[in-house]
């Protein structure tokens, strides 16, 4: 495992529309059927990672908390799974029933969609506004595993909160870290 920060891809810049493969309703879904008109967020995330392992519990009370403000979230796994099999859909369909993912997990086979997004690690988060405009990428928080930092979703939080307050968001924004995305 590599450790990798995101790309931190410039503010401003639109999201990259999507059809994927959600692995628990089992439909194809695209970014403006999920997309929301306060905010969505966008989480490329997997199964296998220790730092998504990490932060799944707080994944799964961040999106609980801000899903009734009108906030999307979305996940979406773009790793090899011929070399990292623990990253199938099947396996995908698993996990996010175990944590009770309140949101959808989807599949990016082709990892198209992660190469739109520049992304470069697991997990790596991404915040659009109603314009579908970049408003935050970076960290979940400073927590990592062993580092005996408390799990907070502080700097996505943050983020969030000042989005709907109407505050501007700092854009002294730190990258995500984990494993990088494991292309084929």
């Amino acid at each position: 495992m590599a450790l990798t920060a995101s790309t931190m891809l410039p503010l401003g810049t639109k999201a990259p529309n999507f059809t994927l493969f959600d692995v628990v309703s089992e439909k194809e879904l695209t970014l403006d059927e999920l997309k929301s008109d306060t905010a969505t967020v966008i989480m490329f995330i997997c199964n296998h990672c220790p730092y998504v392992k990490h932060i799944q519990e707080e994944l799964v009370r961040l999106a609980e908390d801000y899903i009734p403000e009108g906030i999307k979230f979305i996940a979406i796994s773009s790793n090899d799974v011929e070399n990292y099999p623990e990253d199938s859909p099947e396996l995908m369909r698993e996990e996010a029933k175990k944590w009770g993912y309140p949101f959808p997990y989807l599949y990016d086979e082709t990892q198209a969609v992660a190469r739109a997004y520049d992304a470069a690690c697991t997990p790596d988060f991404y915040v659009f506004n109603k314009a579908m405009e970049l408003i935050y990428r970076g960290q979940l928080d400073d927590s990592r595993p062993g580092n005996g930092k408390p799990l907070t979703g502080a700097d996505l939080r943050g983020a969030l909160d000042d989005y709907l307050k109407g505050n501007p968001i700092s854009d002294h924004q730190i990258p995500s870290q984990g494993c990088n995305i494991k292309w084929r």
